[in-house]
């Protein structure tokens, strides 16, 4: 990793974080309207559709190839594809209204889930800095979605299940998100591609089995006509733009400094709230003052690492000479 990676990495993460901060919303909307399981099929159908295209005229059909990885690309097709999307927009729909502001502070938790995740895997604790920087954004991003009041917690227990389709699902693009470091040889658009069009799969069979025995209703011409502005917007934003810049992202900066970013989804969700009229509290906005220092004290302690870690080489070097 070099300063020029941190730089643009910070921005793609950015650039991801603040599309799905708005994607919550925008989902509310379309959910009135669509089963939120065909939802996510018909989003990412199109998502796939575009990333295949674009596979094939830069990198040719030797790109879709699975080199002996088609399991794993399966898997974390299906957690990132399948289901997040499933357990997260079923989450939603259940909670109501709720829904929106619960999902969103649910992506907040990914830094934690992560870091946790890798802690069991690897045996090696995280840097102190990261653990901070991960414990001030979760801080300021429970101080936005509360304002601070206790009552959001009593509202999320009486909606339990739902509650926990949406932390399945946030573990779910977790485990997406640190699949992509097996695939460092591979392009993030073959890896996009790839992991999208096989969830995709995975998710039509679900549809599928539910419609032919009756558990979902397959939308007509006209429900889909109805959600084709938000779809639209979950295709090019949250969809296509947000897949790709994560994963370029994510592999400039690694997954446990990467995810930090999921802690503007919500601070992103409240500022269009506020757009459309809602009135952000001071709790709110030092909220979000405490998620936007966690950001830069991580991105400062990642350039100081890679300046001590010049300085060393240099050094090594000289002696060397």
């Amino acid at each position: 990793m070099n300063r020029k990676n941190v730089s643009l990495g910070t921005a793609l993460c950015l650039i991801a974080s603040m599309s799905w901060g708005a994607m919550f919303p925008v989902a509310h909307s379309a959910l009135q309207f669509m089963d939120p399981l065909y939802f996510s099929f018909f989003r990412y159908f199109f998502v796939t559709v575009v990333l295949v295209i674009l596979l094939v005229f830069k990198e040719g059909k030797s790109a879709f190839r699975l080199e002996g990885k088609g399991g794993k690309l399966l898997f974390y097709g299906t957690m990132g594809f399948t289901l997040y999307n499933f357990m997260i927009f079923s989450g939603q729909d259940l909670m109501g209204d709720s829904g929106t502001i619960i999902a969103s502070i649910m992506e907040a938790l990914m830094p934690m889930i992560t870091m946790v995740i890798l802690w069991f895997r690897t045996k090696i604790k995280p840097a102190r800095f990261m653990m901070i920087s991960i414990l001030i954004a979760l801080t300021g991003a429970l101080l936005v979605i509360t304002n601070g009041s206790l009552t959001f917690f009593a509202m999320a227990a009486e909606h339990l299940v739902p509650v926990l389709f949406i932390f399945i699902g946030a573990v779910g693009w977790v485990l997406y998100s640190l699949g992509g470091s097996q695939f460092g040889e591979w392009s993030v658009l073959r890896y996009s591609a790839l992991t999208c069009l096989l969830g995709t799969i995975v998710s039509f069979f679900i549809v599928a089995l539910g419609s032919l025995f009756g558990l979902l209703q397959t939308p007509d011409w006209h429900t889909l006509s109805s959600v084709k502005y938000q779809m639209t917007f979950m295709v090019i934003f949250p969809g296509l733009i947000a897949l790709l810049s994560w994963n370029a992202g994510i592999k400039m900066l690694s997954t446990i400094n990467g995810i930090l970013f999921m802690s503007v989804v919500p601070v992103t969700t409240f500022v269009l709230m506020a757009l459309q009229g809602y009135k952000i509290s001071m709790n709110e906005f030092y909220g979000a003052l405490l998620v936007i220092f966690a950001l830069i004290q991580n991105n400062y302690y990642q350039r100081k690492s890679l300046r001590s870690l010049d300085l060393a080489e240099n050094g090594a070097l000289k002696k060397a000479l």
